[in-house]
């Protein structure tokens, strides 16, 4: 029985009934002060306990599918994601804060193992300023390379997540200088961030009406800035977007929204549709045509058909983007161009992700010229 079976489920919450049941059935005959009724009381409040942690771990696991299966949650899940593809009918505003060294052997060396700035990127249309991460490949500092530009592929976080993830827990940057080293991918320049670029909220990278025009920020003031202080080309073949959860929506959504800016755009774990909750406000001040914008299946089905690559990420266990994937990839029509990756099992979690960037780095390379 899998790990996010109803069944398991069951069984868990009725054996932690029994034991809770059993306890108070049994406490009066271990009320005695021996070591014997001590232990036993003990053992008992200790067994207890630990039943109703299990159901109640299980039951929030199987609501919010942070792992996907029993090997997923210890760990031993290494299956690598494979892309199966389908057909389908400047100024400078960048500014340098500090700068970090690459967690990799000889990563002390810029020219060696990369470097990663530390950057502020003020948003000249949008007015919005945010922090984040650039990562350089070895090759930016290489003389032989002095004069070359290179692509580039902004990744975001999933809500309310930090950029030091995209870095120390997924470690994209580490990944793509390993798929570089291995021939797999070019040397390609980074931009890491959360997609909340105005705190707290959840802004679901939509220009919300008298609010924070962060889509405007992502697709248009982010590529100018970082192409202003970095050896970046301004064309849409020299930048894609990737990202995972709500990262992952907003990857796909500015792709398609914008394949003058972006040639590809990959979305792990993501959904389809913005979401509406306490945390994102009213994102769409009562306009039903900018809700329908944020509906990618809509946008699909409505809008003419954008001249970008797409790759979305899913898995047959554990997942609940399994269905609308499916439905995504079913409606992308010519000139566009989907690809996919479905894990047999995996939650949406850092380790589902973990086993899927090598394959998407290695996808974005090919999407993408200097």
């Amino acid at each position: 029985m899998g790990l996010t079976s109803t069944k398991v489920l069951v069984l868990t919450v009725v054996i932690a009934v029994l034991f809770f049941a059993a306890t108070i059935w049994l406490w009066p005959r271990l009320s005695g002060r021996t070591w014997r009724a001590v232990l036993g009381r003990v053992g008992m409040l200790l067994v207890t306990q630990l039943a109703l942690f299990a159901a109640v771990g299980l039951a929030a696991n199987k609501s919010f599918l942070f792992y996907g299966s029993w090997a997923d949650l210890f760990g031993q899940e290494e299956e690598l994601g494979v892309v199966v593809d389908h057909a389908s009918g400047p100024g400078r505003h960048a500014q340098l804060i500090g700068t970090r060294t690459m967690d990799v052997p000889g990563g002390n060396k810029p020219s060696v193992g990369g470097q990663i700035h530390e950057v502020r990127i003020e948003g000249v249309k949008s007015k919005i300023v945010s922090p984040a991460f650039v990562y350089l490949p070895p090759e930016y500092f290489q003389p032989q390379y002095a004069k070359k530009n290179f692509p580039a592929t902004v990744v975001l976080t999933g809500y309310p997540g930090t950029a030091m993830n995209l870095i120390k827990g997924l470690r994209y940057p580490q990944t793509a200088l390993m798929q570089a080293r291995a021939g797999k991918a070019q040397p390609m320049i980074m931009v890491m961030m959360r997609p909340t670029v105005a705190p707290p909220r959840d802004t679901e990278c939509v220009d919300i009406p008298k609010g924070p025009q962060t889509e405007t920020f992502f697709a248009d003031d982010l590529p100018r800035a970082v192409s202003g202080a970095y050896r970046v080309g301004t064309k849409p073949r020299n930048w894609g977007f990737m990202g995972n959860s709500t990262g992952g929506y907003c990857a796909v959504k500015i792709a398609m929204a914008h394949p003058d800016k972006f040639a590809a755009g990959a979305g792990l774990s993501a959904y389809y549709k913005a979401a509406e909750d306490a945390t994102t406000g009213d994102l769409f001040g009562g306009d039903p045509k900018l809700k329908q914008r944020a509906n990618l299946l809509w946008a699909l089905d409505n809008l003419p058909a954008p001249k970008t690559s797409l790759l979305v990420t899913t898995s047959e266990k554990g997942e609940d983007n399994k269905k609308p994937t499916a439905q995504f990839i079913s409606k992308v029509k010519p000139p566009t161009q989907v690809s996919s990756i479905t894990l047999n099992s995996g939650g949406h979690n850092f380790n589902t992700w973990k086993r899927e960037i090598p394959a998407v780095v290695e996808w974005m390379s090919k999407k993408l010229t200097p």
